[in-house]
């Protein structure tokens, strides 16, 4: 018998629903994170006892999903979902069942879950208890669907993106009957939420496995997740610096960046509108003017879609929209460079560049790689020393302004801006005095805007 050391705290509500005569049993992916050698993330637990039962047996506990049988309990500052038994009715919009049943044979309860890896129970004194093959299946490395795949994404069609999601968690495949049901079921997609889609991408994404986009875009959810991807598989690249086509190229980037949200999206989407941007010289060489820009307009309108939070998506546009600069060569440059974008974007672009240059042609990469690393030499000294690269950074400011005799308002901003473009050349003149000086020669020479 397979032994799975569940915490103490699961046992004991195991125990506690046992002794009022119900069964009980760990389930799902803390059972199969076990049977991985992983540290589950939470514990969940299936029983035959009905929502009320479990609220009477246990003291603190919260309705968080009552319509299906679940029921949180809290222990300590733990919360653990305990859901009955359960046998789901027709998913009328492809996403959730329209009633659930509750049912006394955990069988039934398990036969109704999406992947074999997912659908087992355990309790210590009985084991495993493992009905479709899920064991043999994790050995393998296998993503396969309970029963009839086809259903199975019917019932609920958020399920085919989680079978790539969870083959790029854990390197595993997903067998070809599940893969062919995907391919037959994709247009269902369109029926589930697009923060949804977002979650079980973002999680695909950053995780280590994610070459598994090829896969994804095999079998045709590509196109109902990112519609804008279609021009760019097969899109070849007939310059010096690429030896991929745009999709190869954009994958192994996401292959070969940092598993951070930010990076791992722009590195997704960074050239998405090459394709558009395409120009083929005489000699046969294509060109792709205005790309990065192009590619960051597309990259906003994609991450609004998608529902992303305000920070993460302004974040990845500006990777997008500066990949391609040339990193700086000296502290100038540097502070130039950062007077530009957000404050802490620096890293997450750099990251890209790094993980762009990987996946071009290797011939450059050793040359690619250099002046990056120069590069964030230059800006962990400009950090380091707390260079001036903002107003904020300034030794004056708006109020030393108008004591100096400057009217309130926006000259106040056009001056203060024409100041910093002097220390960003010149770091040694951002001393108040000498700012003072300079702006009071502003003022006397009669101000205007350039």
């Amino acid at each position: 018998m397979k032994k799975i050391c569940i915490p103490r705290n699961v046992e004991w509500i195991l125990d506690e629903l046992e002794k009022n005569g119900y069964e009980a049993y760990a389930v799902g992916g803390c059972v199969r994170d076990s049977l991985l050698g992983r540290e589950p993330k939470d514990w969940d637990v299936t029983t035959s006892a009905r929502p009320r039962d479990v609220k009477r047996i246990f003291r603190n506990t919260y309705d968080t999903g009552i319509e299906h049988g679940t029921v949180s309990v809290r222990i300590g500052t733990e919360i653990f979902e305990v859901t009955t038994f359960r046998v789901d009715g027709d998913y009328s919009d492809h996403r959730r069942p329209d009633s659930v049943e509750y049912t006394d044979k955990l069988a039934e309860d398990l036969k109704r879950r999406d992947f074999t890896m997912n659908a087992m129970a355990y309790h210590p004194r009985v084991g495993v208890v493992d009905l479709f093959g899920g064991q043999e299946d994790l050995k393998k490395g296998c993503i396969r669907c309970v029963g009839d795949p086809e259903e199975r994404f019917e019932e609920d069609a958020l399920r085919m993106l989680r079978a790539y999601r969870f083959a790029a968690r854990f390197g595993f495949f997903v067998e070809e009957e599940t893969a062919r049901a995907v391919r037959e079921k994709a247009p269902l997609l369109d029926n589930v939420s697009r923060e949804r889609v977002r979650e079980e991408m973002d999680r695909l994404v950053c995780a280590g496995h994610p070459g598994i986009l090829r896969d994804v875009c095999k079998s045709g959810l590509m196109s109902y997740i990112l519609p804008e991807w279609t021009p760019c598989e097969g899109a070849p690249q007939n310059t010096p610096y690429h030896i991929y086509t745009v999709d190869e190229h954009l994958i192994r980037t996401v292959e070969a960046s940092q598993p951070i949200r930010v990076v791992r999206w722009a590195a997704l989407l960074h050239d998405i509108a090459k394709p558009c941007c395409r120009h083929t010289d005489a000699s046969g060489r294509d060109h792709f003017y205005g790309h990065p820009e192009q590619s960051a307009k597309m990259a906003d309108e994609i991450l609004r879609r998608l529902k992303f939070d305000n920070a993460s998506r302004e974040a990845v546009v500006w990777c997008i929209r500066l990949h391609d600069e040339n990193p700086p060569k000296d502290l100038r440059e540097t502070r130039h460079l950062l007077s530009r974008i957000p404050d802490g974007f620096y890293p997450y672009l750099q990251a890209l560049q790094y993980a762009d240059a990987a996946a071009q042609n290797p011939a450059y990469l050793s040359e690619s790689k250099r002046k990056l690393d120069a590069a964030g030499a230059l800006y962990r000294q400009v950090a380091d020393e707390k260079q001036c690269v903002k107003l904020a950074d300034l030794a004056i400011n708006g109020r030393d302004l108008m004591e100096l005799g400057f009217p309130k308002g926006r000259m106040i901003g056009e001056v203060l801006r024409r100041l910093l473009q002097i220390v960003l050349d010149y770091p040694e003149m951002n001393s108040k005095s000498l700012l003072l000086r300079v702006a009071g020669q502003i003022k006397e020479q009669g101000f205007q805007k350039q």
